[in-house]
């Protein structure tokens, strides 16, 4: 028996540096809407979805810099999400800046949420591989300060029971890594939700610029197919403060296959049935991890190679 899940990606446009909370949340709350109206169970929203991409930019002022996190969630800008999220009976993914203090020290996550049809929060995810520099570059026209303005995530990868399934969580960067869906793999995870903010021109090589768009979908495709999972991916993208930044927001099947994808660089909802089944096809067969995969033969020929020092 098929196990149908209808989901949505809920790509945004940009955010202006000069939009509130309140003006951001309206917009997810129509994008919910939207979702909700089509069918769907689960709205994926992005990564940093309440905010302006900050880490373009040098930011010394501390009381401007903490303005753009988030210290309890919900929040009082964010509880019309959940409140709504529960009147019409539909769950979500949010991705946004947190800021915990413990013992006096402020810590700064990159960190998103899955929130039931109920409004609760069933699992936490703070950004594991993030990208860029903890020091501003000289001559570049928008900095990549990911490094400076969050520390790793300290979550794991969690797998939780959720919406029929298995579920997973991801951000940005993470997508590019294989180690982020094999850990989610081996939990037996049946669908990876993955917000991101992508600006063009990141890495400062043309020629690996001009594959951004190749590279997010690859990264993503691949990650699916071969953990036999659904993958979610949801952008913020176009042209936000001068910093132009990829959309081609996606959801894509076990398969690897694309079955839905965003054609603007604007709001846009996109959707799909995902067989959560579909998985199990890949994991009886070709992804069988206990008949085919070999994890002990992986050490020996790295410890082989003088990668790491042999066992003693």
């Amino acid at each position: 028996m098929m196990r149908k899940l209808i989901t949505a990606a809920a790509q945004m446009g940009p955010i202006a540096k000069s939009e509130t909370r309140a003006d951001t949340v309206g917009r997810l709350l129509e994008m919910m809407r939207e979702a909700k109206g089509r069918g769907c169970e689960l709205v994926v929203f992005t990564e940093l979805a309440l905010t302006t991409f900050f880490p373009r930019w040098m930011i010394e002022d501390e009381a401007e810099l903490d303005s753009y996190y988030e210290t309890d969630m919900p929040s009082a800008a964010t509880q019309p999400l959940f409140d709504e999220a529960k009147k019409l009976g539909i769950g979500f993914y949010l991705g946004y800046a947190e800021l915990r203090i413990e013992n006096g020290v402020k810590r700064r996550f990159n960190t998103s949420i899955l929130v039931n049809q109920n409004a609760e929060i069933i699992s936490t995810y703070r950004k594991v591989h993030l990208p860029g520099h903890s020091e501003p570059q000289p001559g570049r026209d928008f900095q990549h300060l990911e490094k400076r303005y969050f520390e790793p995530g300290d979550l794991g990868f969690p797998v939780v029971k959720g919406f029929g399934g298995n579920m997973g969580m991801a951000i940005c960067n993470d997508r590019r890594w294989p180690e982020t869906y094999r850990v989610m793999g081996l939990q037996d995870v049946e669908m990876i939700m993955l917000g991101y903010n992508t600006p063009f021109g990141h890495v400062g090589d043309q020629a690996m610029d001009s594959l951004t768009l190749f590279h997010n979908h690859l990264s993503m495709q691949a990650g699916a197919y071969q953990n036999a999972t659904w993958v979610v991916g949801t952008a913020k993208c176009g042209n936000e403060e001068g910093s132009k930044m990829g959309g081609q927001s996606v959801i894509i099947a076990p398969s690897g296959e694309i079955v839905a994808q965003a054609i603007t660089v604007e709001d846009e909802v996109i959707t799909a049935a995902c067989d959560l089944d579909l998985g199990k096809r890949y994991k009886e067969t070709v992804f069988d991890f206990a008949a085919h995969r070999r994890p002990e033969h992986y050490a020996l020929i790295v410890e082989r190679t003088g990668a790491i020092p042999p066992k003693s």
